[in-house]
């Protein structure tokens, strides 16, 4: 291999679902361009696509330009998550209309489920390997200890024994059943993050903004957080993905994940004997956009060059959301990073590539197969059982009295449902006062600024509903028995309304599958993956890094409430059940 094809492979840029001749709906150039001017042969795909054809052609593309050169180094696709309900455009897609719509990870984990948690990963693999996508970069492994972060939706909760046991279960479903503990031609690789746990925010602020940049271990739990990373490397994980944070106040340097040595080299590589590929979180480099300068925390006065000469020291394999290949070209050429210390990673970049059968008969996907796949109706019907399960009933009235199910026929007034959900089972009508029922659908509290487009997609603050927000729900609880539906990206503090005839916990179930599920064609089966704080007074007083610290929680983790369950057994699992 010449320097250059070495170079390139190093390098992971973002694509859209585009022309990749053309620059994408991001104003990027397109992936055509990087491969044959810069030999890049990794790109991470971002946004839905029409139908699976579509992205099933654009993956064909690339690996035919990818032939125009003698080497003829395989093109690999990854993906975040794209199976949710639910869409952030920094971290997950939408299923959108081609793949079938699972409930979000953390409803996955209320699920409680290890046969569920595989078989989703099941379907997902097979659905990637329908339109070329050979990456996954998840699953998402952190603990949710700090209540107020905005990640926590993408996890398995706050249990380090139930997260590693569905992290785990998750790898495999990936890897397929084909290959025993190796890659194969049938398998998805897949990229746990993010290392060595990302959920300890100071303050419950996220690294991709510079007020977020700290990690802290007051109660001095690190390595309560790096637990379910040993356990999906045992399942066999091939990548790793460390976050944005640095450390504050422990033995390492106190600079971002990947540029740390004493974590990449120390604990990945040499403790854990992890000798699969590492990859940087997107933009610790360079950077994209006007809002999202480089988050090379603690070396932010280091050039870009000295970026990449720093995390080459650490121990990282692969550069993600970075495209300008003539840093790491100059540092060779200068002397700073050996070429022998380029080869340890391009190494391991091109073993993935075979074990996963990208320079033989797997390079190419059959496009007029992909719709048949994508989004087949056996997969959208298990998605859609796993929406039902994963709701999680917190309140249900009284035992003599339970509100759910609730009766079909009533008259029922709505708030953030699509009233064409109720057809069938309760006549919609327009106010409060005319009904027999309301059902609310609202999300936790976020007090982000949504005039800042992706910065607003971070949810962040107070787990308080605003006073106009609470007030409106309290007066339609003393109106009309209320059924309230919150969407649990965030824990809310829920006090003020638990005279609500029925509270619910939501992880990203549709609207009408949810419709069902009140009216009793399917039971609400998810117990909480976290506490929910009883006040924002508890929260502020609990350590960022410990597990079940708040303060006298309101729900426990655990609770859930079965439809026709008597006071003795109303809590439908115990914490490690």
């Amino acid at each position: 291999m010449e320097l250059e094809d070495k170079v390139g492979i190093l390098y992971h840029q973002y694509m859209g679902v585009t022309d990749p001749e053309r620059p994408d709906q991001y104003g990027r150039p397109g992936a055509a361009e990087h491969i044959r001017e810069r030999r890049m042969s990794a790109f991470f795909v971002q946004g839905s696509p029409p139908a699976a054809r579509d992205l099933a052609e654009i993956h064909n593309a690339l690996q035919r330009v990818a032939l125009e050169h003698p080497l003829g180094v395989p093109v690999t696709l990854a993906t975040d998550p794209r199976h949710s309900v639910t869409d952030n455009p920094l971290t997950a897609n939408a299923a959108g209309a081609a793949f079938s719509a699972w409930p979000e990870a953390l409803g996955l984990a209320a699920t409680r489920s290890t046969e569920m948690v595989e078989a989703f990963a099941e379907t997902a693999r097979q659905e990637y390997l329908a339109v070329g996508i050979r990456v996954g970069a998840h699953p998402q492994i952190d603990l949710t200890t700090e209540p107020r972060w905005a990640r926590m939706v993408g996890t398995f909760g706050e249990d380090a024994e139930l997260t590693g046991r569905l992290g785990a279960a998750y790898v495999r479903g990936f890897r397929g059943p084909d290959g025993g503990d190796i890659l194969t031609r049938s398998s998805v690789a897949t990229m746990p993050k993010h290392f060595p746990g990302g959920g300890p925010q100071k303050d419950g602020l996220d690294p991709h903004f510079s007020d977020g940049k700290a990690q802290v271990y007051p109660g001095g739990f690190f390595e309560y957080h790096l637990q379910p990373f040993i356990d999906v490397i045992e399942a066999g994980a091939t990548q790793m993905m460390p976050y944005y944070g640095m450390p504050v106040g422990t033995e390492h340097e106190e600079v971002g994940f990947a540029f740390n040595k004493s974590v990449i080299t120390g604990i990945l590589r040499e403790r854990l004997k992890f000798d699969g590929i590492v990859c940087t979180d997107f933009g610790v480099i360079t950077g994209y956009g006007e809002h999202f300068p480089a988050k090379a925390w603690g070396v932010e006065h280091l050039s870009e060059e000295d970026r990449v000469v720093r995390l080459l020291e650490a121990g990282v394999d692969q550069f993600g959301g970075e495209s300008h290949t003539e840093h790491l070209m100059s540092a060779v050429k200068g002397g700073r990073v050996t070429e022998a210390r380029l080869d340890e990673s391009v190494r391991r970049l091109l073993r993935e590539k075979f074990l996963l059968g990208l320079f033989d008969g797997a390079r190419f996907v059959d496009a007029d197969r992909a719709n048949d796949v994508v989004g087949r109706r056996d997969f959208r019907e298990a998605g859609v059982a796993a929406q039902k399960a994963s709701l999680t009933l917190l309140t249900n009235g009284s035992d003599d009295a339970p509100t759910l199910p609730a009766r079909a026929g009533v008259k029922v007034y709505v708030e953030g449902v699509d009233p064409d959900a109720f057809a069938g089972y309760a006549d919609v009508v327009a106010s409060a006062s005319e009904a027999d029922l309301a059902v609310v659908r609202v999300s936790a509290p976020n007090h982000a600024d949504p005039a800042k487009s992706f910065l607003g997609s971070m949810h962040k603050g107070s787990l308080e509903y605003s006073p106009e927000q609470r007030d409106h729900l309290l007066d339609l609880i003393d109106t009309v028995p209320t059924v309230i539906d919150v969407f649990f990206d965030r824990p809310p503090i829920l006090e003020p309304l638990i005279g609500a005839a029925a509270l619910i916990a939501s992880f990203g179930t549709a609207d009408r599958p949810f419709v069902e599920v009140l009216f009793g064609d399917g039971e609400p089966c998810g117990s909480l993956p976290l506490d929910v704080p009883r006040s924002m007074d508890a929260v502020l007083e609990s350590r960022e890094d410990a597990p079940f610290d708040t303060r006298d929680p309101l729900f426990r983790f655990g609770h859930g409430l079965a439809y026709g369950a008597s006071a003795g057994d109303r809590t439908r699992a115990e914490a490690t059940s």
